[in-house]
């Protein structure tokens, strides 16, 4: 397989071919997503949840995500690889977000960026793509705006909200971004949405009329059981498989069944 290059995401939207996203934090996971076929990797700062352990998305750094990005990257051969910027990494100044922005490409070789918000992150996103970095947008709910939205809501169901988001969708693609991500917004916005655009977008619990679609790996695979969101589809229980290997390996330990003489060392 070639690798996937960021016109090959616009030549799929044209022909109407759905893409396929996903995330990964570590090598191994990255390297079965590529090896099934996965179209793009979003190394996401939802790793701060799901790995790390934090309450929210918000308290990742750029270090933390660029161990994660450089894992990711060192067995993706086919699929299009993009950096989450984290909180506070991209929000300070347009020189602040291109030099963080730079060392995800420079240091991580990611393809691009993504960044959320909307018409409050054009002058950052317009100069981030004028220096080349290529960005992924994302509006709609955006995790690092919990704060002010006072939780993770829905988007759209007002008509502010409505037209917020065709507007901000709209300014995006003029700023130059490559693809949006909608997260959590009523299917018949996001089907505008993708309708109006040339550029692809795709969903996130945003229904089935968006260009392609982007899940949490470890949702679809029942591995983070805290939270499970009403949009995901999970694939596997990990979770308990996990659980129950690990209670196996515990009581073949206590009574002695591990190590048998298979997992010896002969003279």
């Amino acid at each position: 397989m070639k690798r996937v290059q960021i016109p090959h995401l616009l030549e799929k939207k044209k022909k109407g071919e759905k893409a396929v996203l996903l995330t990964a934090y570590d090598a191994i996971t990255a390297e079965i997503e590529d090896k099934a076929g996965i179209d793009v990797i979003l190394v996401g700062d939802s790793v701060g949840m799901t790995v790390l352990g934090y309450r929210t998305t918000l308290p990742v750094t750029v270090d933390e995500m660029l161990i994660f990005c450089k894992a990711v990257r060192s067995r993706v051969k086919h699929a299009l690889v993009i950096a989450d910027m984290p909180f506070l990494s991209y929000q300070v100044s347009v020189e602040e977000a291109i030099r963080n922005a730079g060392r995800f490409l420079k240091e991580a070789d990611c393809d691009g960026v993504k960044i959320e918000g909307g018409e409050e992150m054009l002058d950052v996103i317009k100069n981030l793509v004028r220096v080349g970095i290529p960005v992924m947008g994302h509006i709609g709910m955006t995790p690092q705006w919990i704060k002010a939205f006072g939780g993770y809501k829905v988007r759209g169901r007002t008509e502010k909200e409505r037209q917020k988001l065709l507007r901000d969708a709209k300014l995006l693609e003029e700023a130059g971004v490559f693809s949006i991500i909608l997260e959590c917004v009523l299917p018949d916005i996001a089907k505008e949405i993708s309708e109006s655009l040339e550029i692809p977008v795709y969903g996130i619990g945003s229904g089935p009329y968006c260009d392609g679609q982007i899940l949490v790996v470890t949702d679809i695979l029942g591995l983070f059981k805290e939270f499970v969101p009403k949009y995901v589809k999970q694939y596997e229980n990990l979770y308990d498989k996990i659980f129950a290997a690990v209670k196996r390996y515990i009581e073949d330990v206590k009574t002695g069944r591990y190590p048998s003489k298979e997992h010896c060392y002969d003279k």
